[in-house]
């Protein structure tokens, strides 16, 4: 079997962050993240599922996750997955999208699987660029081009994208968004919203794409995110943000990100432009 590797790199020119897997056969459960990812597939098949749609994924086809997609995907061939991506802050991605449409506004994309050539040609080349280190403008030139023919083909305003949510659901969400650090019962989400247990797993699941036990480790791995990114080691990471042990982090960010949260937190530690890499058999 060929050797997994899983490479990230932080770009603090376009404040990005740029991944590169190769040979993973790891698949990944039903999550979200709080940012967009834009990315293409290079090698392998798998069957991804988002926002309640299938699709058989593989060379050639650009992925766009809009933040809060839940989405999952597996192996479907004997192969191995060849993947690179980007991953924006809605933040960046505000900064980005005035740039090229004049207007301060969020972009929601209409579509989850594309092939398009020409946003590829853009897409690449860029990810290479930022891979590499490059200081060059052109990086800049590629990706605001690229965003534009996105924004054009494939984008309407943010909030088209997000499902029409119970007041009670978003009434769950912000309480476990505010006692994320602490632990939860399901009682308490459940008196928060005003909800029976088996209605709220019901209409929530229905919602949002993810149970709320899953929407709240999100919650906790993006949170530990931004720790690890300014150098908190992860065993003080994992207690700051609620998981009961380093083991259980470690287990589900390695799952939701695909990296070590320690291989995670020397990209930001090194500072330099430069990468971390994880090698596995």
């Amino acid at each position: 079997m060929r050797k997994e590797i899983k490479t990230v790199v932080y770009d603090d020119e376009l404040r990005l962050e740029a991944y590169c897997f190769e040979g993973v056969v790891q698949p990944f459960p039903n999550h979200f993240h709080e940012y967009y990812v834009i990315g293409f597939v290079e090698g392998g098949e798998r069957c991804l599922s988002c926002r309640n749609q299938e699709y058989t994924i593989g060379k050639g086809n650009v992925i766009l996750f809009n933040p809060g997609d839940s989405h999952a995907c597996i192996q479907t061939d004997d192969g191995t997955l060849d993947y690179r991506g980007f991953n924006i802050t809605k933040e960046v991605m505000l900064d980005l999208a005035e740039e090229v449409t004049g207007k301060r506004e969020l972009p929601g994309f209409s579509q989850n699987v594309i092939c398009d050539e020409e946003i590829t040609c853009y897409l690449r080349p860029l990810h290479e660029l930022v891979m590499n280190g490059s200081l060059e403008f052109g990086k800049e030139e590629s990706l605001l081009f690229m965003l534009s023919l996105l924004i054009q083909r494939y984008g309407q305003p943010f909030e088209e994208c997000i499902p029409e949510c119970r007041e009670e659901i978003e009434q769950a969400c912000a309480f476990m968004e505010e006692h994320f650090t602490e632990r939860i019962y399901l009682d308490q989400i459940c008196c928060h919203a005003g909800l029976s247990k088996s209605t709220l797993l019901r209409a929530f699941t229905k919602s949002k794409g993810v149970t709320p036990y899953c929407y709240l480790e999100n919650i906790r791995i993006g949170a530990a995110k931004k720790l690890l990114e300014q150098g908190v080691a992860p065993i003080e990471a994992a207690l700051q943000t609620g998981f009961s042990d380093q083991s259980h982090f470690t287990n589900y960010f390695n799952r939701f990100i695909g990296l070590a949260p320690g291989v995670y937190r020397e990209i930001f530690l090194k500072g330099d432009g430069t990468g971390g890499e994880q090698h596995g058999e």
